[in-house]
């Protein structure tokens, strides 16, 4: 309030005649070091002091051009100041400084102490404050009149950057000041719209747009909707100072910090440097003997989906390497331990000391992995590599990219050079090499990975049980590389499938029999098997009688149980992808993240980083939680997300159309046949 009330003032002419300060009387020279440094009990302010070194530059600048008012202390010879205390307090400080001597004489209006409450609520509620508006108009007078910048700055105790943005906000469009002044603008859409001086487009961008659509950003985005934030990507990849150096125009929002408000007009120049850049890439690549090599600024999820991974070839390590990497496994294991005991103990503590030791290990352990993977010469000749950015604006290259033709010449070569139905050609697939775009799971701990895994497994169970063609094959197919093809390459039954029950993943994920794959696998086994008798020759006579198709939905649900791809640590390649495939698994439709199961089992970056993917809007809010209150918050922004863990996004699952299964009369009769039959069903 800067004006005393009607009724104040009838109350103040009614009340008993108070002594009037008369400065022609009572204006005095105190020494400073008479005024008491400590706030009067008359003084009506008592909120803390604030801007005091930008008054204290001020005054020594351009002098004290207000007296202090004050009374005649206790012991008669010093003084309490009852209003200016802000600046007694700035005084003080240029005296600290050398800057003013002990003894400056400062001019003090002397009250009697009847008046002197009144006197100081007086002094800060009868006055009004300038418009800001007029603020910004009398800066820039000062400028007209030839006064620079850093002395404007230097006698108001302000930086330059301050004068600055006062001046550009002096610059607005007349009519935009004057509704602002009205107050049918506010200061914060003021300063968005002084991201460009043409007044003709600052009114475009206000009066053009409805009032809910007048908010900062609004406006700030539609003055720059042709330009290129800083921020972006591309910009980050070429550097703002190679931009500029190449004669690039920058517009520059005075209101932003650093280079966020920093807009860059010429996009096609930035474009020409992005590719450049990528280009100079892209021939180191070429070096490397690929068949060709693409470089693109951008490339979408679905257009790396498009390309098939050539497959890779891992070396065995020398006694260094493998003496190197069982340290580094030791070593993470030991960590991942300890881990756990923080996380199940909530010790953030301790956590966060343990986190960034584990990935330094991980990472080192990855790295060496990653040394012993390589390309054939064969493969370089037919597969490719693509040179493109990320959302960081980092340069990444995929290698080994297969187009559909690529993949099946080098899949028949592999059939030739094995000899044709062997292996199935198609066994190679296990060492399909990982690019720079594969998933990361080196922030899992093995306990996590193993219990991921066993979800992972009832997941894939459940879909076989309701895919009788794909667990026929999966059966036949484990079958025939045991009984025919036992010297063929592989590991005997890659596909998951075990032929015997396996009982282990309760042992791996407590929460896997409430899990709604493990109950509705549960469920289908009661229904099938309620009806079937217990004697073993009963048994025999009913399966024999029942429909093939019938023994086939049968024979499903009991392979179903055999599957196990639980995994000891976070593999680079998915157990049993192709049988993924086959089901079109989807691990959405059968596991949730949630703070128990997955977020308090991580590190802080890790859940961040998710939430991250999900909500991204969120993420600085709760990097300021506790780690506990972080995975809740995690879980409950992640429910209908669909959001999944690199762990499960890794096996590449596609949509498949399962064919029925064939009748008994139109089964294939020929042995070549019945040997393309398992293959066909899987790649279906």
């Amino acid at each position: 309030m800067n004006a005393v009330l009607k009724t104040e003032a009838l109350a103040i002419e009614a009340a008993a005649p108070l002594e009037v300060a008369d400065p022609t009387k009572n204006l005095i020279l105190v020494p400073l070091s008479q005024l008491l440094p400590r706030r009067s009990k008359r003084n009506v302010r008592t909120t803390p002091r604030q801007s005091i070194p930008e008054l204290a530059a001020s005054i020594a600048r351009i002098g004290l051009l207000q007296n202090l008012i004050v009374i005649l202390a206790a012991d008669g010879e010093q003084y309490e100041v009852v209003a200016g205390d802000r600046r007694l307090t700035a005084l003080k400080l240029l005296a600290k400084k050398k800057r003013i001597p002990a003894d400056y004489e400062v001019p003090c209006l002397l009250v009697a102490d009847a008046s002197a409450r009144t006197v100081s609520l007086t002094e800060n509620v009868q006055r009004e404050n300038m418009h800001p508006a007029d603020q910004f108009a009398a800066f820039a007078a000062l400028v007209k009149e030839g006064r620079p910048i850093e002395d404007i700055a230097a006698d108001f105790g302000v930086s330059p950057l301050v004068v600055q943005r006062r001046l550009k906000l002096a610059n607005v469009s007349p009519r935009l000041m004057a509704d602002y002044r009205a107050g049918g603008v506010t200061l914060e859409q003021l300063m968005a719209l002084t991201i460009t001086d043409d007044h003709a487009a600052q009114e475009a961008a206000f009066y053009g747009a409805p009032e809910w659509q007048r908010g900062a950003s609004a406006l700030r985005e539609r003055l720059t909707e042709r330009e290129i934030d800083a921020a972006h990507a591309l910009v980050r990849f070429v550097g703002l100072d190679a931009y500029r150096q190449a004669g690039g125009g920058i517009r520059r929002d005075l209101f932003a910090e650093g280079d966020a408000g920093a807009y860059l007009t010429d996009a096609a120049l930035l474009e020409t440097l992005v590719r450049g850049k990528l280009d100079a890439q892209a021939e180191d690549v070429r070096a490397e003997g690929w068949a060709w090599v693409e470089a693109v600024p951008h490339m979408s999820y679905a257009e790396r989906q498009a390309f098939q991974n050539a497959p890779r070839q891992r070396r065995e390590p020398s006694a260094r390497e493998a003496r190197r990497i069982a340290s580094l496994q030791s070593r993470l294991d030991k960590i991942d331990a300890e881990l756990e005991e923080a996380y199940d103990a909530e010790d953030e503590a301790k956590a966060e000391k343990l986190e960034p030791r584990r990935e330094q290990v991980a990472g080192e352990l990855q790295a060496v992995e990653e040394a012993l993977q390589g390309y054939a010469p064969d493969v370089r000749a037919v597969a490719g590599a693509i040179v493109t950015l990320d959302r960081e604006g980092e340069a990444v290259i995929h290698r080994g990219l297969l187009r559909e033709a690529e993949a099946k010449a080098l899949r028949t070569l592999e059939r030739l050079r094995q000899g044709f139905g062997s292996a199935e050609g198609e066994a190679g697939n296990d060492d399909e090499g990982e690019d720079a775009e594969q998933p990361k799971t080196a922030s899992l701990s093995d306990r996590l990975a193993q219990r991921l895994s066993a979800h992972r497994t009832a997941a894939l169970q459940i879909e076989v049980a309701r895919h009788p063609q794909v667990a026929l094959a999966a059966l036949v197919h484990g079958m025939v590389q045991e009984v025919l093809q036992p010297d063929a390459y592989g590991d005997g039954l890659p596909l998951g499938v075990r032929l015997n029950v396996q009982d282990r993943l309760e042992g791996m994920a407590p929460d896997w029999p409430e899990s709604p794959a493990a109950v509705a696998l549960r469920e289908l086994q009661q229904v099938a098997g309620e009806t079937l008798p217990q004697d073993s020759a009963e048994l025999f006579a009913v399966l024999l009688a029942k429909p093939q198709d019938e023994l086939v939905k049968l024979l499903a649900v009991c392979v179903a149980s055999t599957v196990d791809v639980v995994t000891p640590r976070a593999p680079p390649h998915q157990p049993g992808e192709e049988l993924a495939q086959a089901v079109g698994l989807d691990m959405a439709a059968w596991w949730k993240p949630t703070a128990e199961g997955y977020f308090k089992h991580v590190p802080k970056a890790a859940v961040l980083q998710a939430v991250g993917d999900y909500a991204p809007e969120q993420v600085s809010r709760l990097a300021k939680l506790k780690k506990a209150d972080i995975a809740s918050e995690a879980e409950r922004l992640a429910n209908g997300s669909g959001w999944m863990p690199a762990i499960f996004k890794a096996e590449g699952a596609q949509e498949t159309t399962q064919a029925e299964p064939q009748a008994q009369d139109d089964a294939p009769e020929d042995a070549e046949a019945l040997a393309d039959e398992p293959a066909v069903a899987l790649a279906a």
